[in-house]
């Protein structure tokens, strides 16, 4: 790769982190940790039994709106008695604390003197014990408060705390405060730091493990809350709408009235207790459990008498709402389990998705874009699950930032590696795949630099082929004819050496060069070129049996192979080159191809590339034979069979080697004799006759038993 690329790269992935950290890190934060609450619930399901639960809701529902026999027309503000022989009856079963997340604005006590007399003693003897929180709502102009009786039933500001919840910037609650200021209630007007309704009720139930600190916070004793130095206790809702007991007012009401007390026992004993609305349409807010809701029957939970005639709660019905009341107790649940939520620190962020930016740039530009695009999938897959498990121990990772900044990141490089770093390539391979082996384009195309004058010497195996009879072939067919017939010649021997690690240098007419060992490395070169020709002569006799464009004509090839070592590179003018092979190796190759003619053999090999080929082929010694040019004779071979052969392949060798001995020893009567007796062989016939000629006429003192070639 570039310098040039690897700075890009970088630069990509620095612009896709800030663009990432500063646009889509904070927007998709809450709806990340939204959907990373849904795949916990389907990965881990429920982390706590709802009846272990520290905190129970008392529900006006439904049911409580519905209850003519009870309550009559009359509004929730008037069901003080009520309210008050139930609240008594809650405190006698020992409750911890008792927190109103209802404001009652408004009294009867103009028209029924001492109608709420029974309700307000209820809550002042609550409040002497610390057992009861009421509820108001802050607002800068209108503040929603409980009427001035309550207040001073409960001792004022004592025991009423702010009501107040955090809405992110989509409109979604995901935290709750943990602190308020309110005023003070001075002539000066002054303010001070107080829990807000959620942590003052955590406290109270906790007793001696959570207090204030000394800058407003509030803090467990033993430990640090996740938020805390923000302010913010991020919730960590249950899926369902069950996962905190609920119980109908209605049926509790009846169940005081029945004094059942050892139901009220049973169910809020030593339990935080919160008295809130559960309604179709009143406080219903949009909450990060949005996507993990279940049936509004789910808020139905024990009940202490016989459920109404009428079904107020449909099992068919999910709605991503839920009451207001569940927020409270969800943020006190959490206190009192210490499993609220910690957010990872927005450096620790960024550094995510800075980190996921530059893997997947570097990743997209080194990696084939296959590979690069099953990574980058592979690795997302891994982010949702890390991130999931994380969630299940508490810690908040930013779920779809790091993939929207590895998506981009990956983009940004695909059109850059499109566009600029993959142009000269797909030029190469669009200049060159007709013309060379994908080996070499393949070459070519990861080079750090444009193909030049140049190359290399290496040891290779050289492979020519020819078609024997070409001319008068050529001679009697049409051109278009012989094209055809070539082409089908050409194609099948040219996939035979490819399919053995070799590239076809160039076509010469009928004739092939074809190139081993090179230009990737191959240590077997000279056995996959031997094996190459000797498929190839299979093929052809196939083709001359079966193919519909020879039409019965019968061409037969000759194939000569030489190892040794060559000049291969890309060679030619400064402005046309070809990739190709020089050298005395494939002179050699070349004239052991065409010296098949004179003993009638199809294949030739050199001594060289039979040591190189190394053991597991039947060879048969054919000559030394000395080509032109070259002081020193070599030994050529002709495989046999390809491992060890037949019985009868083994006798054959034999009895040509023990011929050839008796030629190489001058015993030339012997020879002639020895060659005859080998049949439907024109390199033993071949010999024979020469062997009866020096047997009439034998040759002089200097004779050696190498044959000269003088020409291909």
């Amino acid at each position: 790769m570039r310098r040039r690329d690897i700075a890009f790269a970088l630069l990509a992935a620095l612009c896709v982190t800030i663009a990432v950290g500063a646009a889509v890190l904070p927007w998709l934060a809450g709806y990340s940790l939204d959907v990373a609450f849904w795949l916990r619930h389907h990965a881990f399901g429920p982390r706590h039994d709802p009846a272990a639960s520290p905190t129970v809701v008392v529900a006006i529902d439904e049911e409580s709106f519905g209850a003519r026999d009870l309550f009559g027309y009359r509004s929730k503000e008037a069901w003080t008695p009520e309210l008050a022989e139930v609240l008594r009856r809650i405190l006698d079963s020992g409750a911890a604390v008792v927190g109103f997340d209802i404001v009652l604005t408004t009294s009867v006590r103009e028209l029924v003197p001492n109608y709420d007399r029974d309700f307000l003693v209820a809550l002042r003897d609550g409040a002497r014990d610390g057992r009861i929180v009421l509820g108001r709502v802050q607002h800068s102009s209108l503040p929603i408060v409980p009427t001035r009786e309550q207040n001073f039933a409960v001792q004022a500001q004592r025991n009423i705390r702010a009501l107040n919840l955090y809405n992110d910037r989509d409109e979604v609650i995901r935290r709750v405060p943990l602190t308020m200021i309110a005023e003070d209630g001075s002539a000066t007007g002054g303010t001070r730091t107080e829990p807000s309704f959620s942590a003052e009720l955590a406290m109270r139930a906790a007793n001696a493990r959570m207090r204030p600190a000394p800058d407003g916070r509030i803090e467990f004793r033993d430990r640090a809350i996740p938020g805390s130095e923000t302010n913010n206790l991020l919730l960590n809702f249950e899926a369902g709408t069950s996962d905190i007991p609920t119980y109908s007012f209605h049926d509790l009401v009846r169940c005081a009235r029945a004094g059942n007390d050892a139901f009220f026992r049973r169910h809020f004993e030593g339990r935080t207790v919160l008295l809130g609305v559960v309604a179709d349409l009143e406080d219903r807010k949009l909450t990060s459990k949005r996507m993990m809701t279940g049936p509004e029957s789910g808020y139905v939970g024990a009940r202490c008498g016989p459920p109404p005639a009428a079904g107020y709660y449909r099992d068919d019905v999910i709605r991503n709402e839920i009451p207001g009341v569940f927020v409270h107790a969800t943020a006190v649940n959490n206190l009192l389990r210490g499993d609220a939520l910690a957010e990872a620190a927005v450096p620790v962020q960024w550094a995510i998705v800075g980190g996921v930016s530059l893997a997947a740039a570097l990743l997209t530009m080194l990696a084939p874009l296959l590979a690069a695009a099953g990574g980058l999938l592979g690795a997302a897959a891994l982010w949702v699950g890390a991130t999931t498990t994380a969630l299940q121990h508490g810690l908040v990772l930013p779920l779809f930032a790091p993939l929207v900044a590895g998506g981009a990141a990956f983009a940004t490089l695909l059109a850059y590696r499109f566009l600029v770093a993959d142009r000269d390539k797909r030029l190469l391979r669009k200049s060159f795949a007709l013309y060379l082996a994908p080996s070499i384009v393949d070459r070519l195309v990861t080079a750090e630099r444009p193909p030049e004058l140049g190359g290399e010497e290496r040891e290779i195996t050289v492979w020519f082929s020819d078609v024997a009879g070409f001319t008068s072939i050529s001679e009697s067919l049409p051109p278009g004819e012989l094209v055809l017939l070539m082409n089908a010649y050409l194609s099948a021997m040219t996939d035979i050496v490819e399919a053995h690690g070799g590239f076809v240098d160039k076509y010469i007419g009928d004739a092939i060069v074809a190139v081993f060992g090179a230009p990737l490395d191959e240590p077997d070169h000279a056995r996959q070129a031997v094996a190459a020709a000797v498929e190839c002569q299979s093929r052809l006799a196939e083709l001359n049996r079966s193919e519909a464009t020879f039409r019965g004509r019968t061409l037969a090839q000759r194939i000569g192979i030489n190892t040794g070592r060559a000049l291969v590179g890309n060679i030619g003018s400064r402005r046309r080159f070809n990739y190709t092979v020089m050298g005395d190796t494939v002179n050699v190759a070349s004239r052991l191809e065409g010296t098949n003619k004179v003993y009638g053999t199809q294949i030739l090999v050199s001594e060289t590339t039979v040591a190189a080929a190394g053991e597991g082929i039947l060879w048969r010694e054919v000559d030394r034979v000395r080509v032109k040019g070259r002081a020193h004779p070599i030994s050529v071979f002709e495989p046999v069979a390809l491992g060890s052969g037949t019985a009868a392949d083994r006798t054959r060798v034999a009895a040509q080697a023990a011929a050839l001995a008796a030629w190489r020893r001058r015993d030339f009567a012997a020879a002639a004799d020895l060659f005859a007796a080998i049949s439907d062989d024109p390199a033993s016939a071949h010999f024979a006759e020469r062997a009866r000629a020096y047997a009439a006429s034998p040759p002089g003192p200097a004779w050696e038993p190498v044959t000269t070639l003088d020409a291909k």
